[in-house]
């Protein structure tokens, strides 16, 4: 297996329950836009900007992805990581997924974010001494990451209920800014030494607040960034075709 070029994680494993009752029968990443599939306008995106190697992770409905993948040509290198016994949330979908990225800087890409983003721009941006680099923006949601003045993470807070994660102690959080996370993050490979311990299900997020206060997690912005989850119903009604 060979990563000649760039690669990618599309994760694509979720029960879509937001998206209900159109992934009753379906997974989110076959709900279609038009004419295209959530899958396809992601994997369109990655080749456009050079991804040659990705792999996809599957848990609902994964004998569907297996089967659109082996039917519809696409001008990459597919894989697909099939977490046939639970959904190991993204961190335990990333570490499982090991084996298929290889030891070059690799893209996570969640299925259901549509974007104008400049994919290409973004990747190139990474670091290899950061051990991520995290898509964010500055929009209302109602949960933040939080960084400091030179752009690395901090923490993170839910301003519903005012819960708060950081590592650090003594922690202002009026002294951090608060960014929304969009989905997509370029990941140094190295991380999967500091994930080898973990053995049960758990989230990518919740990864990088346990280790920020000891590696390097920065924020991207691209300006005027255009964004939509379209895991939930109403989102996927109002997409724009400028996202496509």
């Amino acid at each position: 297996m060979s990563y000649s070029k760039r690669t990618a994680l599309i994760f694509a494993a979720g029960l879509g329950t937001r998206l209900r009752p159109l992934t009753d029968d379906k997974p989110k990443a076959l709900v279609t836009i038009g004419n295209k599939t959530l899958l396809e306008i992601a994997i369109g995106r990655l080749q456009k900007a050079g991804f040659d190697h990705i792999v996809i992770n599957a848990h609902h409905f994964a004998e569907q992805i297996f089967d659109f993948v082996a039917k519809t040509h696409f001008d990459a290198n597919i894989y697909i990581s099939y977490e046939k016994e639970q959904l190991l949330d993204t961190g335990g979908g990333i570490l499982y997924a090991k084996q298929l990225l290889g030891n070059k800087p690799f893209l996570a890409y969640n299925v259901d974010i549509i974007s104008d983003l400049d994919v290409e721009k973004f990747y190139a941006t990474h670091r290899e001494e950061n051990l991520a680099t995290l898509l964010v923006s500055d929009r209302q949601t109602s949960r933040y990451l939080l960084f400091d003045k030179n752009n690395h993470l901090a923490g993170w807070k839910n301003v519903k209920t005012d819960e708060l994660k950081t590592p650090f102690a003594d922690f202002d959080e009026r002294q951090y800014i608060p960014l929304a996370f969009n989905g997509i993050h370029v990941i140094s490979p190295r991380i999967f030494s500091l994930m080898q311990c973990r053995t049960e299900p758990f989230s990518i997020t919740d990864f990088y607040l346990s280790v920020c206060d000891k590696e390097r997690i920065v924020a991207y912005q691209q300006p005027d960034l255009q964004v939509t989850d379209v895991g939930k119903i109403e989102q996927l009604k109002v997409i724009s075709n400028v996202f496509i």
